[in-house]
């Protein structure tokens, strides 16, 4: 596949608003890899678990015909046997790890930023109302609410938390709440994981997945021991990240300044990573290892 996006295209002129959500078509990212669709949504659907509805859904028949007279250049748009899918944000970043290279990789951050670059423009005095409105494809007149869902995609979420030496429980607490914000997925990054970490994890109705250092402390017979019993975790060893993270739903990042199983010895802090560049950046690297 030779994923080459050009600098000369316009990307948030292929960013849509629809169901309150800011989304791009199959075809136009299709485009932006250089692909035919069909092949490039066999690789998402090969990979089909990953792309929740929050992350792609297919128009229904009015959606495409109130789309398809604001459609100019997007190759591939007439014809089609069937409605086309559209991305939100998270799943085109999803898209870096299907495809797993560095090429999709930076483009799909080319294309968050076109979304960042969309959110600020609106946002802008110089924005006219009649520029919101060539791009709401639900055109029920309430600019209100179409107001409201660019506030909520434009702000910044912060969330720290300090833990001072002896605070063992109220920690250990809050990474338990953390955990359990997971629907489906959790990825626990940490050089120094072991069986302290398996016995908050055993709790959790949920595939855990757990990146550490091959000198770790988690031995084969104790993983095999554990999913004998629970059936619920994966680990991959590996050591080319320091720092420890929670991933919740390849979608909210946690750093963590200290590893489970020294908690309470030394003052730190857990941190909400709101920044969505760095976010999944770091999120699709550690699709690529996992």
């Amino acid at each position: 596949m030779n994923e080459i996006i050009k600098e000369e295209i316009n990307i948030e002129s292929m960013i849509y608003e629809i169901r309150g959500k800011q989304v791009m078509l199959d075809s136009d990212l299709a485009n932006l890899y250089n692909v035919e669709t069909k092949v490039f949504m066999q690789s998402v659907k090969r990979n089909i678990e990953r792309f929740p509805d929050n992350f792609m859904f297919q128009l229904c028949k009015s959606e495409f015909d109130g789309l398809r007279s604001q459609i100019v250049t997007s190759k591939g748009s007439g014809g089609r046997r069937y409605m086309p899918y559209v991305f939100t944000e998270q799943g085109i970043a999803m898209l870096s790890g299907i495809l797993r290279s560095k090429i999709a990789i930076n483009t799909s951050i080319k294309i968050m930023d076109a979304f960042v670059a969309m959110r600020h423009y609106i946002g802008s005095n110089e924005f006219r109302l009649s520029n919101i409105e060539t791009k709401v494809i639900e055109h029920d007149n309430n600019i209100k609410l179409l107001q409201e869902s660019f506030d909520k995609l434009s702000e910044k979420r912060k969330e720290t938390e300090i833990y001072f030496s002896g605070q063992i429980y109220d920690a250990f607490s809050k990474i338990l709440e953390i955990f359990k914000n997971a629907k489906k997925e959790l990825i626990i990054i940490d050089s120094y994981a072991d069986n302290s970490l398996l016995d908050i994890i055993k709790k959790l109705k949920i595939k855990v997945i757990i990146i550490t250092n091959k000198d770790n402390l988690l031995t084969k017979d104790m993983i095999d021991k554990y999913n004998k019993q629970y059936n619920n975790l994966r680990v991959v060893f590996d050591n080319t990240i320091h720092d420890r993270y929670f991933i919740l739903d390849n979608d909210t990042l946690y750093h963590c300044g200290t590893s489970i199983n020294r908690i309470g010895y030394k003052t730190f802090s857990i941190n909400l990573i709101s920044d969505e560049k760095v976010k999944y950046s770091l999120i699709n690297y550690v699709i690529s290892i996992k």
